[in-house]
């Protein structure tokens, strides 16, 4: 048996934990283009849950999360264009948040619901405060996992040396070691975490496995570099709905003095700092997933 066989059939052992796929069409500058996402518990439910990763990540990152949600919500963790099973730009400028944004809306409008709750790891969590200020936006309930309306220069550095330079690797270990690198503000994960997120990180490839994003996500941060800190204050200001803000203890790209604000402006932010973890809490123990499925249950009923 040849090692992209014995990958696949690895794969395939891995239990479903009831997930669905699914894809939806969207629309960008240049075509179409199909946005995958996993759903779980009952479609039917209109309390619809949605959980967007970060940057180079995919909807995979919330498997426990989802599967500890499930019997509560209809549970939806989208590809964001660019990453895991979603189509890949052919225009690598488009990859940024005027299409995210666009993305997300056209998935709400395949779920058929009117209001959803919103979990964002980093990049997904700017892709929820960009629709949670818009007038009317769907989202009712929202978790801001490590990020907010300022964002380091410094931090935003530091991810664009490693997007798009990850190389081929020779089998699942040599990529694991590589993400524990570069993912190492994660926190204290186990061996099992660690060996999930590196799974649904990376496929067959010429000559090994390759990272399951396009390498082009990080043509934007090499063409126009940043020498500033980014500033969304008052997007941040204008979002009404009841939120929670996640920070890593020790994260570099949301800075505890910027969490403290946003527990003072605009939605007044409940704010839960994890000891021992940078950016950013993957959400994947149970202590992390109880501080989400607390917030959303408190505030469940409106």
């Amino acid at each position: 048996m040849g090692f992209f066989d014995t990958f696949n059939r690895w794969l395939g052992a891995q239990p479903a934990l009831g997930m669905r796929h699914r894809t939806v069409q969207c629309a960008g500058a240049h075509g179409l283009h199909r946005m995958a996402y996993t759903e779980w518990g009952d479609k039917a439910n209109p309390r619809v849950l949605m959980c967007v990763h970060g940057l180079t990540r995919n909807g995979r990152d919330f498997d426990f999360l989802a599967e500890a949600l499930a019997a509560d919500y209809r549970v939806v963790c989208p590809d964001v264009v660019g990453r895991g099973r979603s189509d890949w730009l052919p225009v690598k400028t488009d990859y940024g948040f005027p299409q995210y944004v666009a993305d997300m809306i056209t998935l709400i409008a395949r779920l058929d619901v009117e209001a959803v709750h919103w979990v964002g790891t980093s990049m997904g969590g700017l892709i929820g405060m960009l629709i949670a200020s818009l007038p009317g936006a769907p989202i009712t309930r929202m978790v801001l996992n490590d990020v907010g309306p300022k964002i380091t220069a410094a931090s935003i550095r530091r991810i664009a040396e490693y997007v798009g330079e990850a190389p081929v690797f020779a089998d699942l270990d040599a990529a694991e070691a590589y993400i524990r690198e570069i993912s190492a503000p994660f926190g204290p994960l186990t061996d099992a975490q660690w060996r999930h997120l590196t799974t649904h990180a990376v496929k067959p490839a010429e000559g090994g496995l390759a990272m399951v994003y396009d390498p082009g996500i990080g043509e934007p941060f090499r063409n126009a570099p940043l020498s500033m800190d980014i500033d969304l204050w008052a997007t941040y200001d204008a979002i009404k709905c009841p939120t929670l803000v996640i920070r890593g203890a020790d994260s570099d790209l949301l800075l505890h003095e910027t969490a403290v604000q946003m527990a003072a402006r605009g939605p007044r932010a409940q704010l839960v700092e994890v000891p021992g973890v940078g950016h950013a809490p993957m959400l994947l123990d149970a202590t992390q997933i109880e501080i989400v499925s607390t917030f959303l249950r408190d505030t469940h009923p409106a």
